[in-house]
């Protein structure tokens, strides 16, 4: 899951010019090396495992080797008692580093536990406040990737943004502004292909469903003014995890595009739904992995109404009701699906299903991921689920 590593493919994902250098340009100058250090010297090694083969299976072999090598950091270069920096002090080398185009330095900094927001004292700034400033679009980017803000405001109230105009990095500003946008943009482009042009001051594009079929229900009015209702932490968890949920699916579709039937039918390696993260609540887990159950339309439907409802948080301007269509990408028939809300929220009955765990991949049938025999495993596939009782998941009935 995204809480441990991140896969996007290079050639079919969508990557901006510049995040894809920043990414090539670490790859190219051994940025594995700090998370597999002891790895490439076999005589520090302690742990005695080796890297999976890319004929070794995801589960359990692949899950365990990217749990030591990101989240447990297994193989990383410890520091001597005497060697160990404070945060402050890796992050006001950061902040120092980030005006060069050294990545490498920055990357380990930040590997280490370096602050991409740090405050400096005695300059006033952040380290992107800095990087935009000195031109540097590539530390912009890995910082952006750790986190860093790139609305934040230096002790003068200018932002990055401000700082890349004031020294003609205008491309660079751009790219700040993309940032910035960075989820509604994804939202958009996985719906229609296309994003918004932050350069002429339009910063949400919402398409609209190919034959205008949009429910009208009752169920589906209610679901809106949950959506609305939400407050605004809420609402960014629930876009954050829809983003998720986009990645996953176009990962799967990915993974479908570049094998042969062969190899799937007996390589088939993919993830059914959203991977369980420790750090979520139970409810949260649940709403994530629910989302796999939603079909192409009733996806396309939510991913609509929140970008709609984001733009409305944003600027308090609803989109207009006719707005340019996008018959290509979605699709024109809507399967229906009945789901008992009284049931769900009864005192006999629990609210939540299982959360399925990490083990639960492994036990599912690489086959039977794309057969029908799948409907009576309640681990296989997260119940079915409407956007209405989704939103009734984050905020119970009273």
């Amino acid at each position: 899951g995204r809480h441990i590593s991140q896969v996007k493919s290079l050639t079919k994902g969508q990557w901006s010019p510049t995040l894809l250098a920043m990414v090539q340009h670490l790859a190219n100058h051994g940025a594995n090396s700090i998370w597999e250090h002891s790895l490439l010297d076999p005589s520090q090694s302690k742990h005695g495992k080796k890297k999976p083969s890319p004929r070794d299976q995801v589960h359990p072999v692949k899950t365990e080797f990217i749990r030591s090598k990101y989240q447990f950091l297994q193989f990383v270069n410890k520091q001597k008692d005497g060697e160990l920096n404070s945060i402050d002090d890796l992050s006001k080398q950061l902040h120092s580093s980030v005006r060069t185009n050294n990545l490498e330095t920055c990357l380990r900094l930040l590997s280490k536990g370096a602050d991409p927001n740090y405050f400096h004292p005695e300059k006033g700034n952040c380290p992107l406040h800095v990087a935009a400033q000195s031109g540097q679009p590539l530390q912009v980017e890995l910082l952006v990737v750790y986190g860093a803000d790139p609305g934040a405001y230096d002790s003068n109230g200018k932002t990055p943004i401000d700082h890349a105009k004031a020294e003609d990095h205008m491309d660079l500003a751009d790219r700040l502004v993309e940032c910035q946008y960075e989820l509604t943009d994804r939202l958009a482009f996985y719906l229609c292909q296309r994003k918004p042009d932050h350069r002429t001051g339009i910063h949400f594009k919402i398409p609209e469903m190919a034959d205008s079929s949009l429910d009208m229900s009752e169920l589906a009015k209610q679901a809106k003014k949950k959506l609305q209702a939400l407050p605004n932490h809420l609402f960014e968890e629930l876009a954050m995890d829809v983003y998720d949920e986009v990645d996953r699916r176009e990962n799967d579709e990915h993974w479908l595009q570049t094998h042969d039937n062969k190899a799937l039918v007996s390589d088939r390696q993919g993830v059914p739904f959203l991977p369980l993260n420790p750090d979520f609540s139970a409810t949260r887990n649940q709403g994530r992995q629910k989302l796999a159950r939603f079909n192409a339309r009733e996806f396309a439907t939510l991913i609509i109404d929140i970008l709609n409802d984001a733009k409305r948080r944003q600027t308090g301007v609803m989109s207009p009701v006719q707005t340019p269509k996008e018959p290509d990408k979605l699709p024109s028939q809507v399967v229906q699906r009945k789901t008992n809300f009284n049931s769900i929220a009864s005192d006999e009955e629990p609210i939540y299903d299982q959360v399925a765990s990490d083990e639960d991949y492994s036990s599912i049938d690489n086959l039977s991921i794309k057969s029908a025999g799948m409907k009576d495993s309640s681990l296989a596939q997260p119940p079915a689920v409407s956007i209405h009782t989704l939103l009734s998941f984050i905020i119970p009935p009273p």
